[in-house]
């Protein structure tokens, strides 16, 4: 029974997420709800996390806390029209199997990371 109502939750979560992503490029968003849903996605798509998750149970609490926390403040900045029509807009690629494409951004951003990290301290 709680099982059922978790994957409610986690699915809910994933779509505000979704929503939280597709504001970042609104330009009625306001600033700071466009710099915290930055935060969010990226957090939210990063492998550093505040608790390492090779941690048992602590290491998902920051991921079951933390995450619904800034996803919720986020959307709470975002006016509701503005949700409401991101709602209508993109809720066929909310359903969609898609959603490694959010990533595809950090993980560039991490591969050049990677990339400038090893020509400054390893190459000659």
């Amino acid at each position: 029974m709680w099982v059922s109502k978790f994957r409610e939750k986690v699915k809910e979560q994933n779509q505000k997420a979704a929503l939280v992503y597709y504001a970042i490029f609104d330009r009625r968003t306001p600033v700071a709800a466009k710099i915290l849903a930055v935060v969010t996605i990226g957090y939210l798509l990063s492998p550093i996390d505040f608790i390492p998750d090779f941690i048992p149970v602590l290491g998902l609490l920051d991921d079951l806390i933390l995450v619904p926390i800034l996803i919720g403040i986020t959307v709470s900045l975002i006016p509701k029209s503005i949700l409401d029509d991101l709602k209508k807009k993109k809720s066929p690629n909310l359903k969609s199997g898609k959603k490694w494409v959010f990533a595809i951004p950090l993980m560039l951003f991490y591969g050049f990371l990677v990339f400038v990290l090893y020509t400054r301290f390893f190459s000659d």
